[in-house]
């Protein structure tokens, strides 16, 4: 089985989600098809149907958690010693060459990645085009709105 990068806080969000499936949503959702059990003919139980339905997708979720922690690489960004370089878990700060827009992004996994938070999955056309570069560096990105070129102002390993 591979290993799945994943950040220190990518990690702990995940076993916080796994905690709450597994102490408040797995409980509700047996008391509640207990409840619609008790109510009778189960054939033509709207909320016995809808509590299955749940109990289904809380236990795939708790499945799929565990099998991404046990093969998760956990990277804690501030003990990264990349030599300037843009890696996992990096937080590099851009500047599009055309407009002088200035972003900033941190490469984080797939569970993790929140556009609007500036934390963009390691597999995006963009993180893919900033690995392995250093500031002052120029990364070319085919975006939706065509090819962008970003220079590399600053990285950080926080």
């Amino acid at each position: 089985m591979s290993t799945i990068p994943v950040t220190k806080r990518g990690a702990e969000k995940l076993r916080e989600e796994l905690h709450r499936l597994k102490t408040v949503d797995r409980p509700w959702v047996i008391n509640a098809i207990s409840e619609a059990r008790a109510q009778g003919d189960l054939s033509e139980n709207a909320e016995y149907e809808v509590a299955k339905d749940r109990q289904g997708f809380i236990e795939g979720r708790i499945q799929e958690i565990e099998g991404k922690l046990s093969a998760a690489q956990i990277i804690d960004p501030t003990e990264l010693d990349a030599g300037g370089k843009v890696v996992f878990g990096a937080t590099v700060e851009l500047e599009e060459e055309s407009t002088g827009e200035a972003v900033k992004y941190q490469i984080v996994g797939e569970d993790e990645a929140d556009l609007k938070l500036g934390l963009i999955n390691i597999s995006s056309p963009i993180a893919r085009a900033l690995i392995g570069k250093e500031e002052g560096d120029t990364a070319e990105v085919q975006a939706p709105g065509g090819l962008k070129h970003y220079e590399i102002v600053a990285i950080s390993y926080v």
